[in-house]
């Protein structure tokens, strides 16, 4: 399953790949909201630069995956801007992200994650709930799509 699926850390020189996969599936399912062009083609400045982290899962030395955690405030980030590209799904890709993007929010203590999403994204949600984030109250206006809102208390022993 993992044929040779690696994490790297965002750099400037793939900062074009968290748009490209993104817009892959926001196009598909959705469209790409004035608040997704502007962190997508901005994402050192949107994420990086206010305290988040971007990922990428490279499969054969190219970027297939990227997943971020998102500062919202001291303890609380969001895990987002996950996409897995249309060619590589299959691969486990957005387990490992989801994963690594655990790993470290637990050795950064982070407290608890957020995440937005859609009901009609199955694959994503059942991903979500064996990780352990629940359904929590969704508030209005930060993503049109967003119809679901999930946290996961990092402290917390999963029962999944």
């Amino acid at each position: 399953m993992n044929n040779k699926i690696e994490i790297i850390d965002f750099t400037d020189a793939h900062k074009e790949a968290i748009k490209v996969l993104n817009y892959e599936w926001l196009k598909k399912y959705f469209r790409v909201e004035e608040g997704d062009e502007k962190s997508l083609s901005n994402p050192k400045e949107y994420i990086i630069d206010k305290g988040g982290f971007i990922f990428y899962a490279l499969l054969e030395s190219e970027i297939v995956g990227t997943a971020s955690l998102l500062k919202k405030s001291d303890g609380i980030f969001e895990l987002g801007k996950m996409a897995v590209s249309e060619k590589a799904r299959g691969h486990g890709i957005g387990t490992i992200l989801l994963e690594h993007c655990l790993k470290v929010a637990k050795q950064k203590q982070i407290e608890r994650l957020v995440l937005y999403s859609n009901t009609q994204l199955l694959s994503a949600l059942h991903l979500y709930r064996k990780y352990g984030f629940r359904e929590i109250e969704l508030e209005k206006g930060l993503y049109e799509r967003a119809d679901i809102k999930m946290e996961k208390v990092m402290g917390e022993v999963s029962n999944g």
